[in-house]
């Protein structure tokens, strides 16, 4: 999915263009607007963006001054200037730039709509590295590359703990890795999602993942990679001080590059990925447990097939997490006690609050562990004690987490197991809701009036916002801005049952600041203007 961004003082503009936008492409295009320049840098700070559709004479900071802003920011960023003047000196400088259009408002909404679609499949071709990865096996020695391999893995493995500064960094120097060992390095793990057939050869899969992921990577950071012993991608990243900021545009740049990378390997390779990354920088001699701590993290969240970037954030559950917080022990021996007694939907209860915590996006990964090995050595254990070692085949995997490509196939059988002692016991199997899938479409209804975007419902929700809109329309069937849509139009329809509110205080209600495009979304839904709808009602 692309992100465009509208930029026009004129709201009436940046409004028509957005609904236009929003309900052209849903599926393949995340649409933002923005009043001024500093708004849409507000945005260039939080997500990244792939093609900005902006006015060049705006107060202030004007299109061609946010436009080099932009590239410093987002180098891969296009850039579309929609503006009433036909003025050559602007047409001029526009031109001038790399990854710039220019168009006149004269020509007409099916003209915009074109040179986006243009703009979007250029992105599409750019993202076809075969050239890259041609370049890369005439340009590296195969024995270099080997070489800075064999350095990083032993890295990640704890073998140069007892080596100082000095030696690692002449190790580095020997083998042409930038990277230096006085300021902290972030790790990236990549990992497949597409299974391979059997007969096809992964490492060229590995290698190639890897070259696409440095050519993007390597425009704003330093980075050397390999392919660990599991087969997965790792990067050791360092940002480029020159361009960029390493105390807070870094990690954004990252996942933002990350979304492009994979956007590529599909394109390119035909090959699914998700990304786990370090929150913050961390020592030299941490790289090892942090390297640890990702194949963890990834291990627990993936599963899903769906391609996904998760940053390692290391700070507290959100507040609210933990209160009234009940030890897991005291819930395990409450389940014991349900499962004997035959209490069969209490045992459920406990069983999914328990799956839904370890499952959560906030789950600090050390609780999610401790509740995973709980639940395990319960039903390993109800099993012995009631005679059934072998009811279940593979009984003893539950106390082996590596036997599992994820948290989701683990708890997968976990489920199993609980299943054949309800079944043993003759109980009804309890069914598991979809808690993530709940809490969004709760926040929306609660919260109409409120920044219902893509990127903000993302950042509330911990997701990133490609994977988001994904998510939710793979488990609703429909699509996030058809749902938020929905929903404002049946909250209005009931505030305009209250003749005392004017159709201006209705659209505010339901998050529209401008009441024209509330009246345009209202008709195309519903056939009525607001007005009519609420003459209707009075109707006898």
């Amino acid at each position: 999915m692309y992100r465009l961004l509208i930029v026009d003082d004129e709201e009436i503009i940046t409004d028509s263009l957005y609904e236009t936008f929003a309900r052209y492409m849903p599926d393949n295009l995340d649409v933002c607007k923005a009043y001024s320049a500093a708004e849409a840098l507000a945005w260039m700070r939080r997500s990244r963006i792939d093609i900005v559709l902006t006015d060049i004479r705006m107060p202030g900071t004007s299109g061609l001054e946010l436009t080099e802003e932009i590239q410093a920011r987002w180098p891969q960023c296009r850039v579309v200037f929609l503006t009433g003047h036909s003025d050559f000196d602007y047409a001029y400088k526009a031109f001038q730039m790399t990854n710039v259009r220019y168009l006149l408002k004269t020509e007409g909404y099916d003209k915009v709509l074109a040179v986006v679609e243009q703009v979007m499949e250029e992105i599409r071709q750019s993202h076809t590295m075969n050239k890259v990865l041609e370049q890369s096996v005439e340009i590296t020695s195969r024995l270099a590359a080997l070489q800075q391999e064999e350095y990083v893995r032993k890295l990640l493995q704890k073998c140069t703990l007892a080596c100082s500064s000095d030696e690692i960094q002449a190790e580095l120097t020997r083998r042409n890795i930038e990277l230096q060992v006085d300021s902290p390095v972030y790790l990236v793990l990549g990992r497949l999602n597409t299974l391979l057939e059997d007969h096809v050869d992964l490492e060229p899969v590995q290698a190639s993942v890897r070259v696409i992921g440095s050519s993007f990577i390597r425009e704003h950071a330093i980075c050397a990679s390999v392919t660990d012993h599991y087969g997965d991608a790792v990067w050791l990243l360092q940002p480029n001080r020159e361009k960029v900021n390493p105390d807070d545009q870094f990690i954004t740049y990252v996942e933002g590059t990350l979304e492009l990378v994979q956007e590529a390997c599909q394109s390119s390779l035909g090959v699914s990925i998700a990304f786990t990354l370090s929150g913050q920088g961390c020592p030299w001699s941490q790289i090892p447990r942090q390297y640890e701590r990702l194949r963890l993290l990834q291990w627990m969240k993936i599963g899903d097939g769906i391609s996904m970037v998760l940053t390692d954030k290391t700070e507290e559950p959100v507040a609210g997490f933990s209160k009234d917080y009940v030890r897991i022990s005291s819930r395990i021996e409450l389940m014991i006690g349900y499962l004997e007694t035959g209490r069969f939907q209490s045992f459920y209860d406990v069983f999914e609050e328990l799956i839904n915590e370890l499952l959560q996006q906030n789950m600090i990964m050390e609780r999610a562990m401790e509740t995973y090995y709980h639940l395990a050595l319960m039903l390993y254990t109800t099993y012995n004690r009631w005679g059934l070692p072998h009811q279940m085949p593979d009984q003893q995997s539950l106390l082996h987490l590596g036997n599992y490509r994820s948290i989701r196939d683990a708890v997968q059988n976990l489920y199993r197991a609980a299943d054949e002692l309800v079944q043993f016991k003759q109980a009804n199997e309890a069914e598991r809701a979809n808690l993530v899938t709940q809490t969004i479409c709760n926040y929306i209804n609660n919260n109409l009036e409120k920044d219902l975007s893509l990127v903000r419902l993302a950042e509330l929700n911990h997701f990133n916002p490609s994977y988001l809109s994904r998510f939710f329309k793979q488990e609703t069937g429909i699509n996030l801005s058809e749902f938020i849509d929905n929903c404002r139009i049946r909250r209005a329809k009931e505030l305009l049952g209250n003749t005392e509110l004017m159709v201006r205080e209705v659209a505010l209600e339901v998050g529209y600041e401008a009441a024209h495009s509330f009246t345009r979304l209202f008709k195309k839904l519903t056939g009525m203007t607001p007005q009519e709808y609420r003459e209707s009602l009075l109707v006898p």
